[in-house]
């Protein structure tokens, strides 16, 4: 594992997501995920996508992996209202300090804008989508058919957005178009702080809209089945 990490240290994002500690030791993946209760086949697919590679849809999840992908989706949730976005926020202000331009404003009224439709997608999951899917999951017979009536799978995908796509707006307004002078340094690090934060809402919507939602779906299936 730590060979990998090595290799592409924003595994430790995912690492952090899943909620395991950062001392990996000599452990081989497959260790870790025995000391973290998490399956192989999941953790591999998580890992995969943090390299650049999306799933095949040739895997093969078991039910559990529908909570530690509910987990991993809520800690990124954390990740981002209470990390990146004051992150990003507090470099807009302070490129707005030194430049004081309408057009640094602007970019601050579109990032808080954009924030506030990223925190109701999340919310909505949060609240409506994760409770169903764990009370699906976990067999709670009298909540899961009390929930299906008025929720489902289905409801989820045709709900969701790709919450990323907004972002790559804003990195190109910096990129191409707008002069900031005074201080490049923030610049870089406000690209630098846009670039992770659409990578990693670009890993949470492929792995709600490849893994997760066709997971629940199959569970769906199969109680209907009985």
């Amino acid at each position: 594992m730590s060979d990998l990490i090595h290799e592409n240290p924003t595994l430790l994002l995912m690492m952090e997501h899943l909620g395991i500690d950062f001392i990996v030791q000599e452990k081989t993946v497959a260790q870790i995920c025995s000391d973290n209760k998490v399956g192989q086949e999941v953790f591999l697919v998580l890992g995969n996508l943090y390299n650049g590679f999306n799933p095949t849809g040739k895997e093969n999840y078991s039910v559990s992996d529908a909570i530690t992908l509910i987990q991993f989706l809520k800690n990124s949730h954390t990740y981002y209202k209470q990390e990146k976005y004051p992150e990003i926020n507090n470099f807009i202000m302070q490129l707005y300090k030194k430049n004081n331009s309408d057009e640094i404003k602007m970019i601050e009224t579109f990032f808080k804008d954009y924030f506030k439709e990223v925190t109701e997608h999340l919310d909505y999951e949060e609240e409506i989508a994760f409770p169903y899917f764990c009370n699906l999951v976990q067999q709670d017979h009298e909540n899961s058919i009390t929930s299906q009536k008025r929720y489902s799978a289905k409801e989820y995908r045709e709900h969701h957005t790709d919450i990323e796509t907004k972002l790559a707006d804003l990195r190109n307004l910096l990129l191409k178009h707008i002069s900031v002078k005074n201080d490049r340094i923030i610049r870089r690090k406000l690209l630098f702080g846009l670039f992770e934060l659409e990578l990693d809402l670009e890993i949470h919507s492929i792995i709600e809209e490849i893994v997760l939602i066709p997971l629940i779906e199959k569970i769906e299936t199969n109680k209907k089945n009985g």
